[in-house]
């Protein structure tokens, strides 16, 4: 893969996945423009881009804005849409936000893009989440699409105005359905991101893991330098366009063992079993774990790093820059 002097943007670069991938492409001599509205909730922190921060073009901009993204989108080779509302909560107390972010502002920028660089190409993150609870293990992207909450229902609408727009406009561009991705830069102060987030931060704060229900949920996770893998991947290849993909992993572990391999790696800490939160509960899937044979056959996308590699250096990471991710 070669995106050396490309213009590439990055919606929601100053996030957990598109840090890492602006960081890639920064050191692939690429042109990297972020935009990032900085919203609290959201887990943009200018941190995570410190050691590029003189090498990328950063705007502070929100995806909602139509005008915005009307400028952005000229002149770009590719686009990493990232920019999204994640926690599933928060799309259940506060549904309208979660529309305007997940689904109408995916099709404006699609509509930017339509008149103002047909060229461009676009891999849009998706969510496993609108699976709902599956039918079958593991899941593949012929499953049924049945999401259990509004942030389901939302990226489902997202991911396929940017199908329908590579098959009506040519607006070339792919889908990836992300699981539970980790690693540094991803949001620890609370569990709006991934549940692995706020679990680090009571391992470091010397509070317990709580674990919801029995921890028999079985879950599979993909280190964040994989994902970005997938997303490089998926952009320079002209196979991709029109796809959907499921990114998954080759060793699912439930919830009880993911926290002990956790508190193994941290070398101190504990878990403690406790009752769903009726919020949460309703909208939980039970066991998942996806089925990425379809993008290893097309691309050859695989993930590379084990859980217990993975937790070594995401703990590493959290255990040096703490300060920026908990306050």
């Amino acid at each position: 893969m070669n995106f050396n002097s490309k213009n590439v943007l990055i919606t929601g670069g100053l996030g957990f996945i598109g840090s890492h991938i602006a960081i890639r492409l920064v050191n692939s001599g690429a042109n990297v423009t972020i935009v990032d509205s900085l919203i609290p909730e959201y887990g943009g922190n200018l941190f995570n881009i410190n050691e590029i921060k003189d090498k990328v073009k950063i705007n502070i901009s929100d995806v909602r804005d139509e005008h915005s993204m009307k400028y952005l989108v000229k002149g770009q080779d590719y686009l990493f849409n990232l920019a999204g509302q994640t926690s599933h909560t928060d799309s259940m107390t506060d549904p309208y936000t979660d529309l305007d972010i997940n689904a109408k502002a995916q099709l404006s920028i699609l509509e930017a893009c339509k008149k103002n660089n047909k060229d461009i190409k676009i891999v849009f993150a998706s969510t496993r989440q609108m699976y709902g609870s599956p039918q079958y293990l593991p899941v593949d992207e012929r499953h049924q699409l049945s999401p259990v909450d509004v942030n389901g229902i939302n990226k489902m609408a997202g991911e396929w105005y940017h199908i329908v727009y590579n098959n009506v406009y040519n607006i070339r561009a792919s889908v990836l359905r992300l699981t539970n991705t980790y690693g540094p830069h991803m949001r620890i102060k609370d569990a709006r991101q991934t549940f692995l987030g706020i679990w680090i931060k009571n391992l470091i704060q010397g509070n317990p893991i709580l674990v919801f229900g029995d921890g028999k949920q079985v879950r599979d996770y993909n280190y964040v330098d994989d994902v970005v893998d997938a997303f490089l991947l998926a952009a320079y290849s002209e196979d991709t366009n029109g796809k959907i993909y499921n990114l998954g992993a080759d060793d699912p572990v439930n919830l009880n063992t993911t926290a002990e391999i956790l508190i193994s790696t941290f070398q101190k800490g504990s878990s403690k079993i406790v009752p769903f939160p009726k919020d949460r509960l309703v909208i939980d899937i039970g066991d998942y774990y996806g089925d990425y044979r379809k993008i290893r056959s097309h691309i050859g996308w695989k993930p590379k790093i084990s859980l217990e590699q993975g937790f070594e250096k995401t703990i590493k990471f959290y255990m040096q820059y703490s300060n920026y991710y908990i306050n």
